[in-house]
């Protein structure tokens, strides 16, 4: 039984950063492309970055490059998304999702695709 389990969402001040992590468990895919997502209220749900675990090839959202940077630890199972200079439109429920065969040319954008996700924690920036 394959779960992802997100965790280090909360509340935090313009200009602040959160670490939301990501554990897989269950989960016999050591090579595949891992991602993070949010939806606001009343928004489509959004990419906001990937990573492939073997290599660690990552990609962005053009809005979040440069705030935001994926990270993995392949040894924990685990996904990272580390957010900084946090805007209040960032405010949103973030989704890690797993299983996709590979992240390039566009397609870790395809939410569709991913086989397995978590529950969500909920970012709030004021």
């Amino acid at each position: 039984h394959v779960q992802l389990v997100e965790s280090g969402g909360g509340s935090v001040q313009a200009g602040g950063s959160l670490t939301l992590s990501c554990v897989a468990s269950g989960y016999p895919d050591k090579s595949d492309c891992r991602a993070w997502f949010r939806q606001a209220p009343g928004k489509e749900r959004e990419g906001v970055a990937a990573i492939y675990t073997t290599g660690g090839n990552t990609y962005y959202a053009g809005s979040m490059e440069g705030r935001f940077i994926i990270s993995r630890d392949n040894a924990q199972n685990t996904h990272y998304l580390q957010m900084n200079n946090l805007r209040p439109e960032d405010s949103a429920m973030y989704y890690c999702a797993a299983g996709l065969a590979y992240c390039s040319g566009g397609y870790w954008l395809a939410q569709d695709e991913y086989r397995h996700w978590g529950q969500g924690t909920q970012v709030t920036v004021s």
